[in-house]
């Protein structure tokens, strides 16, 4: 969620840092504004709009970098499992208990072992007619 309104909010300010980049004049207007060709008639002022639009910029600069920075840091964390089929895939196998010692009563099941998903026979697919051709794989037990 919070990486969504990160990642909207730096798309709004790429497009602000680009429509501010483009108002700016280049270095060649200042020459022209110089000798008062419609220094007058702008509308920030006789000054222009150097000083509001340079700061604009820089300050939407800074929030760009800075949110680059912390989407780049939230991309990199690792999510837990949120489901239950990964949290069970993800949980690592244990190491098998020593064999108990002769004539020693069996152990009880342990809560690893109870937690162990029963092994399920799947049919494989039956066939239909004009199917020949199509190898039929047989399902194969992924261990642990």
């Amino acid at each position: 969620m919070l990486q969504t309104i990160l990642l909207v909010l730096h798309v709004i300010v790429a497009l602000a840092l680009i429509t501010f980049i483009l108002l700016q004049q280049g270095r060649g207007a200042a020459t022209g504004a110089a000798f008062g060709s419609g220094a007058s008639s702008t509308v920030f002022g006789a000054r222009g709009s150097a000083s509001f639009l340079s700061r604009t910029t820089s300050i939407l600069a800074v929030v760009f970098f800075s949110n680059c920075l912390l989407l780049a840091f939230l991309g990199g964390q690792r999510e837990r499992p949120t489901s239950i089929v990964e949290q069970i895939a993800s949980e690592p196998a244990s190491a098998p208990a020593a064999a108990p010692a002769a004539g020693a009563p069996a152990p009880a099941a342990t809560a690893a072992t109870a937690a162990a998903p029963a092994k399920i026979d799947v049919p494989a697919p039956a066939a239909s007619k004009g199917a020949a051709d199509v190898p039929v794989i047989p399902p194969t037990q992924n261990a642990p």
